[in-house]
């Protein structure tokens, strides 16, 4: 269930994707292996453990009370601020749950859990083979430490990069979805060991809303070791690219030796989110620029939603970085 300006409609967060995904990624010549299984350890390195015991075990606790839905959708969301966690679930909900738009089935854990370990071992053979790409559903950059939202649940991008990071390489984190990578900023943002950037839609009125701005530059050790590009609805072509090479010089001048880019193809002109008007060939451009940095790159798919175009994008942008 998704609700959204007060309706509830299907979630665009469909298990269809996956298939378009995979056609748009084999058709660059990409060959698919299973994840392996790295173990709990570097996903709690990001996420606490009372945060891990939730997600494992909110929907059979939420299965228990009489009258619950199928999902575990919470009805209040606190500030937080000097505010204490509860005992019950449904106050647990919606302290772990940041919106509607991340609703807790039966599998969502086993699923959140080998999207984490798909990126884990992405980055692992993009640290020997030089570029790597991982085919995460459900997505991650909407995640905090402790908190859900978005669709996502666990912080694909930001587990890949502490791993590497664990292992030595300064990192940066490059955002490239519609959406404004909040899970991912917040994760870090009082950090300067890992750089993240995040290009995308103004969200003065646009999802996630209340984190994104241009302001926002980290803070104690990590002040400026935020970067965020945020563009005005619709924008195309060039007003993107200049905000792209922004980003790729940062990156530059951190002496990033290891990127994770967070692929949203959202960014697309015709994904239904209608956020930015990035076109099919941009993707391509896209990828050539960010591989001219010549790092090793950890390619983690974030959003982009059920339309023509969803597979060909994909397509576009492995292509353009096989092609730098």
């Amino acid at each position: 269930m998704f609700l959204a300006n007060g309706v509830t409609s299907a979630n665009p967060e469909q298990p269809a994707r996956i298939d378009a995904l995979r056609s748009g990624a084999e058709a660059a010549g990409a060959v698919f292996e299973a994840p392996h299984d790295h173990g709990i350890g570097p996903i709690a390195a990001i996420h606490p453990a009372e945060y891990l015991d939730f997600l494992q075990n909110i929907h059979k606790r939420w299965a228990r009370m009489e009258g619950a839905s199928d999902e575990v959708i919470p009805n209040i969301h606190p500030g937080r601020h000097g505010l204490s966690r509860p005992d019950g679930m449904v106050g647990q909900a919606g302290w772990h749950m940041a919106d509607t738009a991340c609703p807790i089935a039966a599998h969502t854990w086993e699923a959140a859990y080998w999207s984490a370990q798909t990126a884990l071992s992405a980055a692992a053979i993009a640290e020997s083979d030089g570029a790597a790409y991982a085919l995460c559903r459900p997505p991650g950059h909407h995640a905090f430490a402790d908190m859900a939202g978005g669709f996502c649940f666990l912080a694909n991008a930001a587990i890949a990069a502490e791993a590497l990071r664990g292992r030595g390489a300064r990192v940066a984190i490059l955002d490239v979805d519609v959406h404004h990578g909040n899970g991912t900023q917040g994760i870090f943002y009082d950090r300067g060991d890992v750089l993240t950037l995040s290009i995308h839609a103004d969200p003065a009125r646009f999802y996630p809303f209340f984190w994104g701005h241009a302001h926002e530059r980290g803070t104690g050790a990590g002040e400026g070791a935020n970067l965020n590009l945020p563009l005005a609805r619709r924008t195309a072509d060039e007003g993107y690219f200049e905000a792209l090479d922004k980003a790729l010089a940062r990156i530059a001048a951190f002496g990033a030796d290891a990127v994770v880019v967070a692929l949203g193809l959202d960014a697309h002109e015709d994904d239904p989110f209608q956020g930015l008007a990035v076109t099919t060939e941009d993707f391509a451009r896209m990828a050539k620029r960010i591989a001219g940095l010549g790092l090793p790159a950890v390619i983690v798919q974030e959003g982009g939603y059920l339309q023509p175009k969803l597979g060909e994008n994909l397509t576009s942008f492995l292509s353009g970085y096989q092609d730098r």
